[in-house]
């Protein structure tokens, strides 16, 4: 097998989950840097793979870095695996991989789950933009600070969760969005009690609350965009000189066509630029 760092992601539930492509890397490889190496023996072990393992985690040392890299260089393979889903997706792995490619090894990253896709792509929010926070602070005020800066976000927010602060960061997102805000809490996906329920934040919040079984298992809690959320137009001085230059000699709708060619932006928000401007 070629040299360098292959990224695999291995299942966030269901054993199932996992390609072929994943299994042939993770049999062939020299080393498997995991997260967890007490966890992923049992992933490995159901597929039959003794490749040996090395503990590789967001409090592993500089040391333990560089003696992978080390290996690599010296012409091994090393697969990166977390607990569950893909690497480096709110899982640690970001030191090794930029390390190996200022180190001119190449790293191979593998499709596969990941609970943020896996939970937009059943929640029935829009998902032509979204927006990935992660896990938020553990502490309740900064927690709601935090939320306060992402309230006005124009696309479906992602964020993870542990099972025992759900209810808190739903408390917490009542107070700062609304408890209208539309949401879904995606719970324990592709495992034999996955649920996803989409309602107002209220709602989620009384739900969990009220039936502590909700409260138990990995969770994904998404927030719909804000319904009135306007993104800013910028438009650069040059674009901005054409536009009204080309209004001069052209129907307004025309003049932002073809800037809206030009800068990407949307010909609706450049023609709204040039009737407002119209007006004053």
């Amino acid at each position: 097998m070629e040299r360098g760092l292959y990224i695999v992601p291995t299942p966030i539930g269901n054993l199932g989950d996992i390609t072929h492509r994943a299994l042939e890397t993770l049999a062939a490889v020299t080393l498997i840097a995991a997260e967890d190496t007490r966890h992923s023996k049992k992933l490995l072990a159901h597929y039959g793979i003794e490749t040996p393992l090395w503990a590789y985690h967001d409090h592993s040392s500089d040391t333990a870095t560089q003696q992978l890299l080390a290996r690599m260089a010296s012409g091994d393979s090393v697969a990166l695996i977390s607990d569950a889903g893909t690497p480096l997706v709110s899982d640690p792995g970001f030191r090794l991989v930029r390390s190996a490619q200022d180190s001119g090894i190449r790293v191979f990253p593998l499709p596969g789950p990941c609970a943020a896709v896996t939970a937009l792509s059943g929640a029935g929010l829009p998902t032509d933009r979204f927006f990935f926070e992660g896990f938020l602070p553990a502490k309740s005020a900064a927690r709601r600070h935090r939320l306060e800066s992402l309230a006005h976000q124009s696309g479906t927010l992602v964020i993870y969760e542990a099972p025992h602060r759900i209810a808190a960061t739903l408390g917490d997102a009542v107070a700062i969005l609304g408890e209208g805000r539309e949401a879904v809490l995606a719970r324990e996906l592709s495992k034999s009690f996955e649920t996803i329920r989409r309602g107002a934040l209220g709602e989620l919040l009384a739900w969990v609350t009220e039936d502590v079984n909700q409260q138990r298992g990995e969770q994904v809690l998404l927030l719909g965009p804000v319904a009135d959320a306007v993104e800013p137009v910028v438009l650069s001085g040059k674009d901005r000189a054409l536009l009204f230059r080309l209004a001069e000699e052209l129907p307004p709708r025309k003049a932002a066509a073809i800037v809206a060619d030009l800068s990407g932006l949307r010909t609706r928000d450049l023609y709204k630029m040039l009737t407002e401007r119209d007006k004053n």
